[in-house]
């Protein structure tokens, strides 16, 4: 896993979520604006100041999918944080902040509520505008570039939830 390349507090502080459901199959979502090959990926955002990683994650969640912890149960976390660095002709929220790229907790939980329980448009604006349920191991493949190598900790960490329950 790369390390930061300047200081951690040029990162900015993130979470992500992965979302495992009955199946073992992760929820994917279909990033809202401009469109590459590489537009798929898991919940994830920014943690407010004086956020827990854990209270961020699932609100970055909530806001993104419109799922309620009622309908989670959690399965596991990374203890430590994992970092990318934005390319340079990136120009995202992110870098018009300044910011360097980003420093991630990563949280994987279980879905057992209902297809009715998501809700893209739960939050505006919208940062999906689709979604499905994939395969762990393709998430690397469809993410953009630069998020790659966090998402082969995160696939690596969290693969034994990628099983149908019994």
């Amino acid at each position: 896993m790369p390390l930061p390349q300047g200081p951690v507090e040029d990162y900015r502080p993130a979470a992500g979520v992965v979302l495992f459901n009955k199946k073992g199959k992760v929820w994917l979502g279909k990033r809202a604006g401009k469109q590459t090959d590489h537009i798929w990926q898991f919940p994830q955002g920014g943690l407010d100041k004086g956020e827990s990683t854990e209270f961020g994650a699932l609100r970055e969640l909530r806001e993104e999918t419109g799922i309620s912890i009622e309908t989670l149960r959690p399965l596991a976390r990374i203890e430590t944080q994992l970092f990318y660095d934005f390319p340079p002709e990136y120009t995202g929220r992110g870098r018009m902040k300044k910011w360097r790229g980003q420093r991630q907790y990563w949280f994987a939980y279980r879905f057992i509520g209902q297809k009715s329980d998501i809700d893209l448009k739960f939050h505006k604006p919208a940062e999906f505008t689709d979604w499905r349920w994939g395969d762990l191991l393709e998430a690397p493949e469809l993410v953009v570039p630069f998020k790659r190598k966090v998402y082969e900790r995160v696939v690596a960490e969290f693969e034994s939830f990628a099983q149908p329950l019994r």
